[in-house]
């Protein structure tokens, strides 16, 4: 009897090993995410626009040391990043807080992550940090067609600069498909939510009005807006101004896909802050990536990314994301942000 059981148990993980192997043959898989790499700054005091506590007579004695640190933590966990779908990683990973190529083109190259080949579309902005967003991608499954930076036209007093970073537009081919990529990092909540808000919906606004453009061209184009947002899924902004919703049975025409507020309200989050936390890490899908019945990508599932390793483990930010500084006082984290990734599929030919 003994000897049946074991065979029974034999054919069963048999069977089962056999059927997850071709469910994986059954489909092509992208991982699309999005990471704020936390003050991505190179060690050198550019004058106007830059921070110059990130220097090494800076606050924070930033060093090269600090900085070589910081690049190894941040591959560390991008080479991570959706390895459980796909050996390659994301496809496209669309990052917040860069300074410059330099600081992209240490990152790209580091051991961990040259053998992927990643390239990089940026372009300055006018933040008054310095900083700005960037899309990384592999060349083995996107190509790049087009880009630009949006300008985010402020009202006056939504914030002390008169400017924001600016919104990256990419547009290109997805193994063979034509998909429309919005890389966003809107304005901080600082001075408080409600004062704050109108750069936001401003930001909202900008993406809106482009994404309508592609919609009239083509009402099932395929478009994903990424980024911090710095306002949760349930946020005015992001359901009213950027036109979104969570109901994917019932989606309009032009509406966006947001799969996070399920996350968002069973308390899951992707940064913490006076012991509460925020989803403002999100990726969301036009109604062309839902149809699994249209040739093509599809939208499978999300997840925000975190290891124990990058978790805060002791003090008072204990189950935080662990950062790189806590104030001027290195830390040796990774971001105070988790990132977030999607994954799409297609069906293999």
């Amino acid at each position: 009897m003994k000897q049946i059981t074991t065979c029974c148990i034999t054919l069963l993980f048999c069977f089962y090993t056999m059927h997850i192997a071709a469910q994986q043959n059954q489909y092509q898989s992208a991982i699309i995410a999005f990471y704020n790499l936390e003050n991505f700054y190179d060690t050198v005091f550019h004058g106007k626009n830059d921070d110059e506590s990130f220097t090494p007579n800076g606050a924070k004695a930033y060093t090269s040391t600090v900085f070589n640190d910081k690049v190894l933590h941040l591959a560390t966990v991008i080479a991570a990043i959706g390895r459980d779908v796909n050996p390659h990683g994301p496809a496209i990973l669309g990052v917040a807080e860069v300074e410059n190529d330099a600081v992209l083109d240490t990152l790209i190259n580091h051991p961990l992550l040259a053998g992927r080949g990643y390239r990089y579309v940026h372009y300055d902005s006018k933040d008054v940090r310095g900083i700005d967003v960037a899309l990384l991608y592999n060349p083995r499954y996107f190509k790049v067609l087009k880009s630009r930076p949006l300008y985010v036209r402020l009202p006056e007093g939504a914030k002390e600069a008169p400017y924001t970073r600016d919104i990256l537009w990419v547009t290109g081919l997805l193994d063979g498909e034509r998909v429309h990529i919005f890389v966003n990092h809107w304005p901080s909540r600082y001075g408080g939510e409600k004062k704050s808000e109108p750069g936001r919906v401003a930001a909202a606004l900008t993406v809106r009005s482009f994404i309508d453009t592609l919609i009239d061209h083509d009402p099932m184009a395929k478009i994903i807006v990424m980024g911090d947002f710095n306002d949760e899924p349930v946020s005015s902004s992001i359901v009213k101004n950027l036109k979104s919703t969570d109901n994917i049975q019932s989606i309009k025409m032009g509406e966006l896909y947001n799969p996070w507020c399920a996350p968002y309200k069973k308390g899951n989050g992707s940064l913490a802050y006076r012991n509460a936390w925020s989803l403002f890490d999100q990726i969301l899908i036009s109604e062309g990536l839902l149809d699994k019945k249209l040739p093509g990508f599809f939208f499978y599932k999300n997840t925000v990314f975190k290891q124990d390793y990058m978790i805060e483990n002791s003090g008072a930010y204990r189950g935080y994301p662990m950062r790189t500084y806590s104030g001027d006082n290195y830390r040796g984290g990774y971001s105070d942000h988790f990132p977030t990734y999607i994954v799409l599929l297609k069906k293999a030919l």
